[in-house]
């Protein structure tokens, strides 16, 4: 991973899910301990949903998907799923030619069996790609041969702690491995924000659903879209996301005008200090990227979607998830 996505990502995790210094890839711990009280408890990775972790995991269940009980574990059968689509062992290659579609099909699964399924601007636009590029820009075995790195069967199943033969898998948790004989990224071939951002916008360019923002409204199959003019003060228009820099310049500007209300409660001076950390790393995450100015964020709209509060809020505050 290049310095500059690893550093955004550590710096947003840091704050919105920790103590603003360190965070937990589990639930709350006291090794992350809550900053001079004034954070709370840091939830980590378990109570991040809609502000880190997003719908439509390739292989873990939505949010509010009542009949699982938890939002991070590996639903074997959704493994299967994406495991089917590379039946024969002797050529299978888990590339974004196969888990962008994967990805087209969980989406619209979310729409028909999630009545609270949410598509935020960042969780949604931003960090639901990197639950598939990351599948296999991280975990194809770089060589020679293959410098993209190829993705089998038995490499697949390693990372994410799957035995057994297809049709009778297992998940155990807690063992998910680097394989033997596997070989990462090359030196000087990271895996950084623009290339990154190139995978999502070749995703949505094939798929434009990627970039609806919305949800449904508390029922299955009513999915309905946000007008983004209105949410960003009619900077961005939806129409025209994929055009030059739009996209990257709405989302990492979102994160920013999102910040303080994510942070609601924090005393003033810290709350200054956690934002100036997250406008530090959008400006590292942009760098010299030319963007028209975001100046307002209005999130209203988001108050017809029962799925857009996260584990900490509204009426999913009983229902937190811990590793």
């Amino acid at each position: 991973m290049g310095k500059d996505l690893g550093g955004f990502l550590a710096i947003y995790g840091a704050v919105f899910d920790g103590n603003g210094a360190e965070w937990s890839i589990g639930g709350p711990t006291p090794n992350v301990a809550s900053l001079l009280g004034l954070l709370g408890i840091p939830q980590g990775i378990s109570g991040s949903h809609n502000k880190y972790e997003a719908d439509v995991s390739p292989t873990r269940p939505d949010l509010y998907e009542y009949e699982y009980g938890n939002d991070y574990k590996v639903i074997v059968p959704q493994f299967q799923q994406m495991f089917d689509l590379q039946p024969d062992a002797a050529t299978a290659n888990y590339d974004l030619s196969v888990l962008t579609p994967f990805r087209a099909t969980r989406f619209q699964q979310s729409i028909s069996d999630n009545p609270y399924f949410f598509n935020g601007p960042f969780s949604g636009v931003l960090v639901q790609p990197a639950a598939y590029t990351f599948i296999f820009r991280f975990m194809g075995n770089k060589s020679a041969e293959y410098p993209e790195g190829i993705l089998n069967q038995d490499v697949l199943k390693s990372f994410f702690a799957i035995t057994g033969d297809s049709g009778s898998f297992t998940w155990t948790e807690g063992y998910e491995r680097i394989p033997d004989n596997w070989y990462k990224r090359a030196i000087g071939d990271e895996y950084t924000i623009p290339f990154f951002l190139t995978d999502v916008l070749a995703a949505a360019a094939e798929y434009p659903q990627f970039l609806d923002i919305g949800g449904n409204t508390g029922t299955v199959n009513s999915f309905t879209g946000v007008d983004i003019q209105n949410l960003t003060g009619g900077v961005f228009d939806g129409a025209t996301l994929l055009e030059g820099n739009n996209l990257e310049c709405f989302v990492f500007q979102a994160v920013v005008q999102a910040a303080p209300d994510m942070l609601e409660g924090t005393e003033e001076s810290l709350l200054d200090s956690l934002v100036g950390q997250i406008n530090g790393a959008v400006g590292d995450a942009l760098g010299d990227v030319a963007c028209e100015k975001l100046q307002t964020y209005n999130t209203e709209q988001y108050s017809q979607f029962p799925g857009s509060t996260g584990v900490d809020s509204g009426k999913n505050a009983k229902r937190r998830y811990r590793i």
